[in-house]
């Protein structure tokens, strides 16, 4: 079986799967007026009724009025967003796997990244314009933002954890098995990260350890919130949506200043985005973002990029179409001891049994993944 040693148990910082395989957080933009309905609860349901270890919903906001740029995303507050949760929480469970929300602010990133590829359904609901980030630079860009969008004070801080921290206590009381931090890719705990968003000369600017410092009082609030044993994963990325080449860290002991103080602050594992995972992250090593994430850390890693796909994400959003990729090299990479889990999305999204696809290929064929496929929840 080429899977076997994705198919094994894996138990750490407060989470038990049975597999090792994570469905990665996917924006999907199919939860009217932020509420998840019944094709939400049955598109996660179907993925965990086919050996995925844990789920990673799409990007949920949390409730602070600046947290959301696109309209049918879902919440992760108010009653009837929480009730849809609730269903799809229950369902999971019920086909006998485990669900994570990930919890999305936006800051200083404007608009959808995938804004292009939604029909016109997918229509405003009055969000409110008042955004912000740490030095009022757009994420994921670097430069000035010339819609003078503000500096976020200490006020405004506060109001965020607070707004993390309220979302994470309903994902517990609702009965899901832990939260996951969107801290990736440009949205606003990156570019706390980023020294190009991150101009500030208080506590929360200059050195790695403060650029850290709002991640970690995030982390921090949730587990004094929650329980100690409650799993809190970290979405991190070197890349931004618009600077492939984009480097929070030039190297393992710029990685290390960084995330220590996260890793500290309470967070159980660290989930590495990377455009491919095959890609080594520093110079002079063979890890990628994920086993260097782990040497510096010794937390538990996922990776994540373009797994079992021969395109990646930007490739597909321009219209390539991708068939599939082999695993022998992923398998290596796990058995070596590089990371711990692995995340898969687009190949999850064509296929919601791509697990027994995948052990079966000579008999059922993969559906190639394409941008088409992201019109309906299959």
């Amino acid at each position: 079986d080429p899977l076997a040693p994705l198919l094994a148990p894996f138990a750490a910082g407060g989470l038990h799967l049975k597999t090792r395989i994570f469905m990665a957080p996917m924006t999907r933009c199919c939860s009217p007026g932020g509420v998840p309905g019944t094709d939400v609860v049955a598109y996660y349901r179907r993925r965990a009724e086919h050996d995925v270890g844990l789920i990673v919903t799409e990007g949920t906001w949390i409730p602070h009025a600046s947290a959301s740029n696109e309209a049918n995303a879902p919440d992760f507050f108010g009653d009837a967003a929480l009730a849809g949760w609730q269903r799809v929480c229950d369902e999971v469970h019920a086909a006998g796997g485990k669900i994570v929300p990930q919890l999305w602010h936006v800051g200083l990133t404007l608009k959808p990244v995938l804004q292009n590829i939604y029909d016109e359904q997918h229509a405003t609901r009055g969000i409110e314009p008042r955004h912000f980030g740490p030095s009022g630079i757009a994420g994921g860009f670097g430069y000035a933002n010339e819609a003078g969008h503000r500096v976020m004070t200490q006020a405004d801080i506060d109001a965020v954890v607070d707004a993390y921290a309220i979302s994470a206590a309903h994902a517990r009381r609702l009965g899901f098995d832990g939260v996951e931090l969107h801290a990736a890719h440009g949205y606003l705990i990156d570019q706390f990260f980023w020294h190009e968003t991150n101009r500030r000369s208080d506590v929360y600017g200059g050195s790695f350890a403060n650029r850290a410092r709002f991640g970690a009082e995030i982390v921090a609030e949730i587990r004094r919130r929650t329980a100690p044993e409650f799993p809190i994963i970290m979405r991190i990325s070197q890349w931004k949506q618009h600077d492939f080449k984009a480097q929070v860290a030039r190297d393992p002991a710029d990685l290390e200043a960084w995330l220590a103080p996260l890793g500290d602050a309470g967070v159980d594992l660290f989930h590495c985005s990377q455009r491919r995972y095959w890609e080594p992250e520093f110079a002079g090593s063979d890890l990628n973002l994920a086993g260097g994430t782990r040497k510096v850390t010794g937390k538990p890693t996922i990776t994540v990029g373009a797994v079992t796909l021969a395109k990646d994400l930007w490739e597909t959003v321009a219209g390539d179409v991708s068939e599939r990729h082999g695993v022998e090299r992923l398998v290596a990479m796990l058995e070596r001891g590089d990371f711990d889990l692995v995340a898969v999305g687009r190949a999850l999204i064509a296929d919601p049994d791509w697990i027994a696809r995948m052990r079966t290929v000579v008999h059922r064929a993969l559906t190639p993944y394409s941008v088409a496929l992201l019109a309906e929840l299959r």
